[in-house]
């Protein structure tokens, strides 16, 4: 068996052995007819996108035909990840196959996060799920869950290896997105010394990391400038808040989004024009979508475990990064927030 990919779990944390082999015996397994399902989160990010990707194209290498890659709600991929290789793949949900013969879901937490697709799981002869949050309910039948790792994609290159796969330029453009978006082009806390010496293995394959980060991290319509520029704007801090840690946060509505003539996706990088703010632990961007909900992202810099707040909350995520449903109006779902933090807060 191939040694984990740089960047895995310490020893004696994540999937076990037999996890691993489990996760290689339902690849290797499939027949040549078999029909394999790819799917990634809802409102799909880097991570979710780079590894599913990613996957899919070490899967066709392996000589899997009947391949399609999905995610519940509209099809429509935003913008900084079109280019992804292995893009070909994606098919809208509702033409997805009914009843795969192997389902692999990716960088969902829990079953919640798969929306309408989530039927598929009970259809397939086998369903396996490759993730790296810690508030991981445990779905599917095969896990490969390791919260220690910096993404998905560390997990996915993992099974890679352990099948065999041999990386190209295409399969470590895609983890390589999944790794530098997940680790906020590496500059949070789990970019340990092992997830420098797994982004070095993508990189000596011949891609660009100027150009990768370009695409996902400095290209930006003039209308979502405006957009931000006025959602920021408006912002709030709190400093007495989470026990005196701080909490600064702002909202969007679908008003702000048509009146800049923007996507829902753009607002996905918001948070970290809010999280910069000094005075202020947590932050928090809620994104209305619909009547009466919200798409909520939180983060902390280190005092405050956000994603308990989140699991309270109906969501989950990372300890310093997080997300929730809300309902409500915008002034509700911030005060159910601040309420939770002073029971996240982390030891000193």
């Amino acid at each position: 068996m191939t040694a984990p990919a740089a960047g895995g779990p310490p020893a004696g944390a994540g999937p076990t052995d037999t996890d691993w082999a489990a996760a290689v015996a339902a690849v290797r397994g499939l027949p040549a007819t078999a029909r394999v399902l790819l799917i990634c989160h809802v409102n799909p990010d880097g991570d979710a996108l780079g590894s599913m990707l990613g996957f899919g194209l070490g899967l066709r290498r392996l000589g899997v035909r009947q391949l399609q890659a999905t995610f519940p709600g509209p099809p429509e991929v935003p913008e900084p990840f079109r280019w992804l290789p292995g893009s070909d793949l994606l098919v809208p949900q509702d033409d997805a196959y009914p009843d795969p013969d192997l389902v692999i879901c990716f960088d969902a937490a829990s079953e919640s996060r798969l929306g309408d697709l989530v039927d598929r799981l009970d259809k397939a002869g086998t369903a396996l799920v490759l993730d790296h949050h810690a508030s991981n309910t445990g779905f599917g039948g095969i896990h490969l869950v390791d919260p220690h790792a910096a993404a998905t994609s560390v997990v996915a290159l993992g099974l890679l290896d352990r099948l065999g796969v041999t990386l190209d330029a295409e399969i470590a453009a895609c983890l390589y997105v999944a790794l530098s978006t997940d680790t906020g082009s590496f500059r949070f806390e789990a970019t340990t010394p092992a997830v420098h010496e797994l982004a070095a293995r993508l990189l000596a394959t011949g891609i660009s990391p100027g150009e990768i980060s370009r695409r996902i991290f400095d290209t930006r319509p003039f209308g979502a400038v405006r957009l931000f520029g006025e959602v920021v704007g408006r912002a709030r801090l709190e400093p007495a808040a989470a026990a005196g840690h701080g909490l600064v946060w702002t909202y969007a509505t679908r008003e702000d989004l048509a009146r800049h003539h923007q996507p829902a996706y753009v607002l996905e990088a918001l948070i970290d024009s809010v999280r910069c703010t000094a005075e202020a632990d947590v932050s928090c961007v809620v994104k209305q979508s619909g009547d009466a909900e919200w798409a909520v992202s939180l983060r902390s810099k280190g005092a405050v475990d956000v994603s308990r707040v989140a699991m309270a909350l109906g969501g989950g995520g990372h300890r310093f990064a997080a997300g929730f449903t809300g309902w409500g109006t915008v002034d509700e779902v911030v005060e159910r927030i601040r309420t939770e933090l002073p029971g996240a807060l982390l030891p000193t």
